[in-house]
């Protein structure tokens, strides 16, 4: 840290309870007291070089002058530096004082008019020379001018201003040997590198969020932001700090998780330092508010948090319908686990709050409907990437209905309403949500056969795997609808499979001849490997079949069945299963 060295003189101040004394050998005619603290002080060298204090005791006509200041900026430790100054008596002027000296000298009118290097000049020039020059030293002063008597005479003469743009421009520098004069950053976050035999050094991106976040209050903080921000920061970069600023300042964010706690705490304790709620409210509203409005420079995972804590310091309805579009802009890059939010809501009824992510996936939807347009032209084109984004989210929105299925006072329409604004198409499979509908019809086992019959709308039985359909073959749960639905989709995919391999059967057949004894023998091997795979399916059929015969035997599901479809069951096997059309179970249309 930089430093000043004034005046030659030995100490001649001394502290005798709230008193100073100055052992000059002549006695005081001069009393200024300074908050609790009296000084006991000689006129001239103090008249001499300042005008406030010239025109204050030259009408003076008392033997003794008294003077109060007590809203002199530093206070009496300002104050006296500003004595010994006057006295010649030797100061050190570093980062940490220079505000306040700077500030009194002003308060005091200590310009050239009354002596020449006088105290105006010399603390300003250390200033422009020494501490803007300097990140450290930046950061130290402006940390000094937030003190209350400083601030607004810091203000005044642009000294805040200053060192923002000091410290913003050093933050910009992509490298600092650009600059025409000196400065210097941290030696820490340097690093030496090698470029043709020459050294350098170079620094990494965030090597200054640590600094700003742990010394700058958040308005200091905001006007630096502004202050990069119109420097040309990146967008990333900014969020980035923000998000630095907010974990450090924001105790409650990191416990945001444990829902055991309660919400309305007095105090956070973060830092040797008791944050209220108010205090972490305003603040978490504020943050929010600086964020880049750049879609995807903020990670999903950090937008979720604030959201979350927003709920638990109940924010205003402002940031957090802000922060729900943030995160609904961007909602492909979000994981389950972060989804599931706890509702601390007052009047909650659901362990999770369903509704804020039914809006997030309003806003995603929106999102992705106003740029349908662009997503089929790439569709045209080729581009099998322009639908990724949606088929993320769907499988997302499936996997976080299977999570929150389970909780019992979860109502069939918002779980319906939930599932229903993902649109089918872009489903690869419905696996998804099958499990989140079994899941669902489990927990509420009171649901009606025509509620889980609308409930089940939600799901397309031709986009099932084989696993899926055996499992819902044998489902209890579902409606009987549904699992004839499952049964003759999946027969029909049986018997198109079946189909492929014979007619691919009958071709290798006939090329049979005409190849050599070689590729005889691997058509023959590729033959049986066919038939085995034939025999498989039909093994599979008649149990299917069997699943089918087991629904149809009450009289309930007979006349379902033929009311539904109008099919008669018929059926012919194959003793040995090997090869023969006519071993498939058959459904016939009646005429």
């Amino acid at each position: 840290m930089a430093c000043l060295k004034l005046g030659s003189k030995s100490e001649v101040f001394h502290l005798s309870g709230h008193t100073w004394l100055c052992s000059a050998g002549l006695k005081p005619d001069v009393i200024i007291q300074v908050d609790e603290q009296s000084f006991h002080l000689h006129k001239f060298p103090l008249l001499s070089r300042s005008g406030y204090l010239e025109t204050l005791f030259s009408k003076a006509s008392e033997t003794t002058s008294v003077a109060q200041l007590l809203d002199i900026p530093g206070g009496p430790e300002t104050f006296l530096l500003v004595a010994k100054f006057c006295y010649g008596v030797r100061i050190e002027v570093n980062a940490e004082n220079v505000v306040s000296l700077r500030c009194a000298a002003e308060y005091l009118q200590m310009s050239e008019n009354y002596g020449d290097a006088n105290l105006i000049y010399l603390t300003e020039s250390f200033l422009n020379d020494n501490v803007f020059t300097n990140w450290e030293d930046s950061i130290k002063a402006l940390e000094r001018s937030r003190e209350e008597k400083v601030l607004p005479l810091a203000e005044e003469l642009h000294i805040v201003s200053r060192c923002i743009g000091s410290l913003a421009m050093k933050a910009c520098a992509e490298d600092t040997s650009l600059f025409h004069w000196p400065i210097s950053v941290p030696e820490e976050v340097t690093t030496t590198t090698y470029w043709n035999g020459i050294q350098t050094k170079a620094t990494s991106e965030n090597w200054w969020f640590n600094d700003v976040s742990s010394f700058l209050d958040f308005p200091m903080y905001k006007r630096f932001i502004k202050t990069i921000e119109s420097r040309g920061a990146k967008a990333n970069t900014i969020a980035a700090s923000v998000t630095h600023y907010a974990k450090r300042n924001l105790p409650l964010l990191g416990c945001s998780r444990q829902t055991g706690s309660s919400p309305e705490e007095s105090t956070i304790y973060g830092d040797d330092i008791y944050y209220s709620q108010e205090d972490q409210r305003t603040l978490l509203e504020e943050i929010v508010e600086l964020l880049p409005s750049e879609k995807c420079v903020t990670s999903t995972k950090f937008l979720l948090r604030l959201l979350r804590t927003s709920m638990v310091l109940h924010a205003s309805q402002v940031t957090q319908e802000n922060l729900e579009k943030k995160i609904g802009e961007q909602l492909d890059e979000a994981v389950l686990e972060d989804l599931l939010i706890p509702n601390v809501r007052y009047s909650a009824e659901t362990l999770y709050d369903i509704d804020s992510i039914q809006r997030i996936l309003d806003h995603f939807m929106l999102t992705f409907d106003s740029s349908s347009s662009i997503v089929e032209e790439r569709q045209m084109m080729g581009d099998s990437h322009s639908l990724r984004p949606i088929k993320k989210v769907a499988s997302l929105i499936d996997g976080y209905l299977a999570e929150v299925a389970s909780d019992e006072n979860l109502k069939l329409s918002k779980f319906q309403a939930l599932g229903a604004l993902i649109p089918e198409d872009v489903r690869p499979m419905d696996d998804g949500i099958y499990r989140a509908i079994d899941i669902y019809i489990k927990a509420h086992p009171w649901l009606t056969e025509s509620e889980r019959e609308q409930l089940c709308l939600l799901m397309n039985c031709q986009k099932l795997s084989l696993e899926a359909c055996t499992h819902a073959a044998q489902n209890e749960r579902l409606p009987l609808r549904v699992i004839v639905q499952v049964l003759f989709f999946e027969q029909m995919r049986l018997r198109t499979s079946v189909a492929g391999w014979l007619f691919g059967s009958d071709s290798s057949c006939g090329n049979i001849p005409e190849l050599d004894g070689h590729k005889n023998a691997n058509a023959s091997m590729t033959m049986n490997g066919m038939r085995e795979r034939v025999y498989e399916l039909e093994k599979e059929c008649m149990s299917m079949k069997q699943d089918l015969d087991k629904l149809v035997k009450t009289k309930e599901g007979r006349n379902f069945f033929s009311k539904i479809f109008g099919l008669r069951s018929k059926t012919k096997t194959s003793p040995c299963g090997k090869g023969n059309d006519d071993a498939m179970m058959i459904h016939e249309t009646k005429n």
